[in-house]
């Protein structure tokens, strides 16, 4: 088991992108390293057989889960068929991010066609590191309110929210799950650069994110 004190700087590290912890700071946006990328219930053992989620889209990927993660995406189609692909992509990189540190593996199929550049490189460095500290993630992720803010020829700004407030971090030895009271920070307003590679897949290559944010923030 880890100690005390490295279980929790290890999951401050990461609260705002993956799990919400008791006693992390209350507002990313005052730590530089944690708010920018540059160029990012009883706790009894569960199983570790995966389950499968994929899209009836073409071309989707398929994303292998473990029985205890629950990843929701509420997306709604803009009538733009350039910012639909967006943010379609959009939701299938934060699918993709959650299977990476559910797996411990920085570098899946999934995470290197949906992230490039600085994103890519961080998200790699970050799940590392959870898996370092002997630590994965559990629960529900919900992501919701996804919006095109800009489009250009290739290249294209977009932002989402992240609702952590079923979501946990849990010791890999002992599946220990690491509970947190549920408050506004579990919100996360996540916006983002992407560009559209010779695949026709559009990458996420730069991430920041506010915990908390009002136009995330729900009851």
């Amino acid at each position: 088991m880890l100690p005390t004190s490295r279980r929790t700087a290890a999951a401050c590290l990461f609260a705002a992108v993956t799990f919400s912890v008791a006693g992390c700071s209350s507002d990313s946006s005052k730590d530089p390293a944690n708010d920018k990328i540059a160029g990012a219930d009883s706790g009894a053992p569960s199983t570790n057989s995966p389950t499968a989620s994929a899209s009836a889209e073409k071309n989707a990927p398929t994303f292998d889960f473990p029985s205890d993660i629950t990843v929701k995406v509420d997306r709604k189609p803009t009538g733009d068929a350039t910012k639909d692909a967006i943010l379609r992509d959009a939701a299938y990189s934060t699918q993709a991010n959650i299977e990476a540190f559910a797996k411990g593996e920085g570098q899946t199929p999934n995470m290197n066609r949906y992230f490039a550049a600085d994103a890519r490189t961080y998200w790699i460095q970050r799940v590392a590191a959870l898996k370092k500290d002997g630590l994965t993630l559990t629960g529900e992720y919900r992501y919701f309110n996804f919006e095109v803010t800009d489009v250009a020829k290739g290249t294209a700004a977009a932002r989402y929210c992240e609702d952590q407030s079923k979501a946990y971090g849990k010791e890999i030895k002992t599946n220990k799950v690491q509970r947190t009271k549920p408050s506004d920070k579990d919100f996360v307003l996540y916006t983002f650069q992407t560009v559209k590679d010779s695949a026709g897949d559009w990458q996420v290559t730069q991430q920041s994110w506010k915990k908390g944010d009002a136009s995330c923030v729900q009851g």
